[in-house]
């Protein structure tokens, strides 16, 4: 694998890039955003080649790319590192005295289940655990396929029992624990609120921080998706790619869930309530959206990936019974996202169902630029807008 075939790749990544992606007007710093996601593009490509020369996953090289890089050290937060039912987690804690018990924020990090570290997002916790003079947990859970599906939700799940059940050892409020996650880590989020609901022995969350979720996946013709089809940096192909590598599947049936083939009819009558096009406010229709046809259910399909249709993979399918139970909420939607829509659908659900919603949108956003945040020069401005919601959000609770 010579060094040579590097730029080789890159610039292959570019051409590919140019070719195949949309940058639309008003997304933000887009020269910036299509090196970065040139520089993505060669990633898959290398990790393919050196996957059929035996060298290593695909995925390997993924995660080593956007593994982030490690700040310096903090004089200012006191950071722990540890292990709970073989679960990384790592807390960081303001130095300072605290004046009260402080707020306990649990964060699970993004990348569709199968890439994505603590270490990526560090920038972003140690942030909002000195902004808000918090508690903040960022949880390492097992990557699939290694560690198979729906291993993550475990993991997530422990580390937050741990943490509830020693608030003490961190002088954190019991009455003030938020549950966050961005994308993928978002679903888990929402996934673990629900499930919290019925654990009387536990402290109740606070709220919940939802950034660019990721919560169905019954639907990929809603608007978001056919607007932001080829917008970088998550592509429709690529939702529907990553699913079935988190599921350890083969992707041999992608098109036909582009299309829906795999919802049987039933459910599709059955959820048009909460998931459709219909739903979504026509602001956000005005770059062009067409209604799909219908189109036939295939049963070999829907065998072939129908746990993306179990409420844990889509928790924007759960009843109206556990919906008004959860507690106060804050979504981050981007306008340039494929999963914009998600986070609209659920912000209604929420609202329908009694439950306060703080909600912003980032009219100039993508998916996962909070990847970029802390970066300096490398950053994007809507990033920090975003970060900066959130931290106000945080201190008014």
């Amino acid at each position: 694998f010579s060094p040579l075939l590097i730029p080789v790749l890159f610039l292959g990544g570019l051409f590919y890039d140019f070719l195949n992606s949309e940058l639309p007007p008003g997304i933000d710093q887009p020269l910036k955003l299509r090196f970065f996601h040139s520089l993505l593009i060669t990633t898959m490509i290398s990790g393919k080649a050196l996957e059929k020369l035996g060298i290593c996953s695909d995925l390997s090289l993924l995660r080593v790319v956007l593994d982030g890089i490690p700040p310096r050290r903090d004089p200012k937060l006191l950071i722990k590192d540890l292990k709970v039912d073989e679960v990384p987690m790592r807390i960081y804690q303001p130095k300072g005295p605290p004046t009260g018990k402080r707020r306990g924020i649990l964060y699970f990090h993004g990348g569709a289940g199968t890439f994505g570290s603590i270490r990526a997002f560090e920038r972003i916790c140690r942030y909002i655990a000195e902004k808000c003079n918090s508690v903040v947990v960022s949880v390492g859970y097992r990557l699939a396929p290694e560690h198979p599906y729906p291993g993550q939700y475990f993991d997530c799940l422990n580390a937050t029992l741990y943490f509830m059940r020693n608030l003490e050892e961190y002088q954190v409020d019991p009455a003030l624990i938020v549950i966050s996650g961005d994308s993928c880590g978002a679903n888990f989020a929402t996934v673990i609120c629900q499930i919290l609901l019925n654990r009387r022995d536990l402290p109740k969350v606070r709220a919940q921080i939802l950034l660019y979720p990721g919560l169905q996946g019954l639907d990929f013709h809603l608007p978001s998706y056919q607007q932001n089809a080829s917008v970088p940096i998550l592509f429709r192909k690529l939702v529907i790619y990553f699913c079935f590598r988190y599921l350890n599947k083969e992707s041999v049936r992608l098109e036909d869930v582009l299309q829906s083939c795999h919802v049987p009819e039933s459910m599709k009558r059955r959820y048009k309530k909460w998931i459709s096009a219909d739903l979504i406010p026509d602001r956000f229709k005005v770059r062009g959206y067409v209604p799909q046809k219908p189109t036939p259910f295939k049963p070999e399909v829907h065998e072939a990936i129908k746990e993306i249709l179990a409420i844990t993979f889509s928790p924007l399918l759960a009843e109206d019974s556990t919906v008004c139970q959860l507690p106060e909420s804050c979504i981050v939607t981007c306008e340039f996202d494929v999963l914009r829509d998600d986070g609209l659908l659920y912000k209604k659900r929420l609202e329908d169902n009694g439950v306060q919603v703080t909600w912003y949108h980032s009219e100039s956003g993508f998916h996962g630029i909070l990847a970029f945040f802390g970066y300096g020069v490398f950053s994007f401005p809507a990033g920090k807008e975003i970060m900066d919601s959130i931290v106000n959000y945080i201190n008014t609770l």
